[in-house]
């Protein structure tokens, strides 16, 4: 047995023992050469990561794929100055998703170079280009506009994965109908049909069901009030031989995904799940409580399957404090996001079955900047966390509170300083013309942007819109064994179109994106005459006052 301190080789020099060994070492330096590039390569299996529980590679695998709908760049960099501040963090402190930042994403759609929510989730679930506004269907005509020729189905990657053997799920916060959820799971030319989607998420396809387990809001285009066939598909699901929760306490019931028998249509909220900063825990669960309710169920529903389980997270209203250009909102759903992140990749690290998780943008929204010029005069190189972390609501919850207010003029402008200004935002710098401005204003919709706007001018946060933006967006990846990590490497490292991520997840999990799309050529998809882009954004601002997000 060698000594440490014995070398392993002689030293360098002109000894008739050192010429001796110098073929040996050549050798050795070419076979670990050879080895090397046989395991890059492929011929060769890589060894696992050695964590405990681990058990040798299997074909059996799990992926979970995570969309920060509207996040780019900045808004992790406006999360991470956040939380360093609100926590008192040392500067070197990051998100869990820094740690795991692998590449960036261009996110163009196939008719326009800023893409909204659903062609950029098309462009994921079925690895193709497609025009805004498309849900699971890509464009006929050579443009690539819907307007042209009309649209076609693609097959998803969930639908795919289910027909592989694959239990499948979603999680989201906002309606389990909107572009992203909608995009893997139905097929609608236009996004408004959520009607649609919503039946075609129960099994109204070709197919059959094809998704296993559902968590997050929209129950309105379940229940017989919010659609217009007045159907109710709550009740049609507990037929079918669903698992129906509808609130908190249900939810509750779950006991964390040991108490989940598939298929689980979970709808928490009418429309949307309220932000986080403004979410009663009492009420509505975090993005981590349905993550992780999901992973743990979708786990025991696999154990003793062939296949593991492909399941869709996404922190979907990072968005919508975009497009409200609301900072104090956007920074906390972003950091809900980070937590849900981390507590899936900590159980992924101790699961036995390999597991993949990527997580990217569709688009950034809000063309968010952390800084603004306040002054006409040279900018200070500051932005103030403080002001954020002092709103105790977003401006969507506010703007509630004001418009909602009843009584004469100056009781309004007493309440607007009093409870709104010093108790809810902590603001005290305000003007006479900022709360007159509140105080006449009746339009919801622009209370809020005063609301957001003040916020945003004091913590010197900049907005260039309240629509998207073209901006490359951020790819954050793992995998807990060295095979699938340095295939998700040589697959995703570096700058991608969208369609790439999609590509990768289609050929980590052995499916034939194609094949799926040949079985649901004739799926009911077309909305019917007259309808257009522009006419499902004017229906969706009358429906949910925003528009296409």
């Amino acid at each position: 047995m060698l000594r440490e301190t014995q070398p392993l080789l002689p030293r360098s020099g002109g000894t008739r023992d050192s010429r001796r060994w110098a073929p040996m070492l050549a050798a050795l330096l070419l076979a670990a050469w050879l080895l090397t590039a046989q395991l890059y390569s492929g011929h060769l299996p890589l060894p696992h990561w050695p964590w405990p529980g681990h058990g040798r590679p299997t074909p059996k695998r799990n992926m979970i794929f995570f969309v920060t709908d509207g996040m780019g760049p900045a808004s992790l960099s406006l999360a991470r100055s956040f939380r360093q501040h609100t926590e008192q963090l040392p500067l070197n402190d990051t998100l869990w998703l820094d740690r795991h930042l692998v590449g960036s994403s261009r996110t163009r759609s196939s008719d326009s170079l800023v893409t909204d929510s659903a062609a950029g989730a098309t462009a994921f679930a079925c690895a193709r280009k497609s025009y805004n506004g498309a849900i699971g269907v890509v464009p006929l005509g050579r443009s690539g506009r819907y307007a042209e020729a009309g649209a076609r189905p693609c097959g998803t990657l969930l639908e795919a994965a289910k027909l592989q053997g694959y239990a499948t799920g979603l999680v989201v916060t906002t309606r389990i109908t909107d572009a992203t959820p909608g995009a893997f799971s139905a097929h609608a030319d236009l996004r408004v049909q959520e009607d649609l989607i919503a039946a075609q998420q129960l099994g109204a396809t070709p197919l059959g069901r094809t998704v296993d387990l559902m968590l997050g809001g929209g129950s309105t285009h379940f229940r017989p009030h919010g659609r217009r066939d007045g159907r109710d598909l709550l009740g049609e699901a507990a037929a079918q031989g669903w698992q129906v929760v509808d609130d908190m306490q249900g939810f509750a019931a779950l006991q964390g995904g040991a108490n989940v028998s598939l298929p689980l249509l979970a709808l928490l909220a009418e429309n949307d799940i309220p932000f986080d900063i403004d979410r009663n825990p009492a009420q509505y669960p975090s993005l981590e409580e349905e993550a992780m309710t999901a992973v743990r169920a979708l786990e025991a529903a696999t154990r003793d399957s062939d296949q593991g389980f492909f399941l869709l997270i996404e922190g979907s209203r990072i968005d919508h404090a975009g497009h409200q250009n609301d900072p104090a909102a956007q920074v906390r759903e972003v950091l809900a996001f980070d937590r849900a992140f981390r507590a899936v990749m900590e159980w992924a690290a101790a699961a036995d079955v390999e597991t993949v998780m990527v997580s990217t943008s569709d688009h950034e929204t809000g063309g968010l900047t952390a800084a603004r010029q306040v002054t006409p005069e040279y900018p200070e190189y500051v932005w103030y966390p403080e002001v954020l972390a002092q709103a105790s609501h977003s401006g969507e919850y506010v703007q509630r509170k004001i418009v909602g207010f009843e009584g004469s003029h100056a009781d309004k402008r007493r309440f607007i300083e009093r409870d709104i200004m010093h108790r809810t935002l902590n603001i005290t710098d305000y003007t006479a013309n900022e709360i007159d401005m509140l105080a006449r204003e009746t339009d919801g919709n622009k209370v809020q942007d005063i609301l957001n706007r003040m916020v945003s001018v004091r913590a010197q946060v900049g907005w260039t819109t309240h629509g998207h933006s073209a901006v490359d967006v951020n790819i954050y990846g793992y995998a807990n064994t060295k095979r699938a990590w340095y295939d998700l490497l040589d697959h995703l490292q570096g700058n991608h179109e969208n369609t790439e991520i999609g590509a990768y997840m289609e050929q980590y999990l052995q499916l034939d994106l194609d094949e799926v799309t040949e079985r649901i050529a004739n799926v009911t998809h077309a909305p019917g005459k007259g309808a257009s882009v522009e006419s499902v954004d004017a229906e969706l601002h009358d429906q949910y006052g925003h528009k296409l997000y």
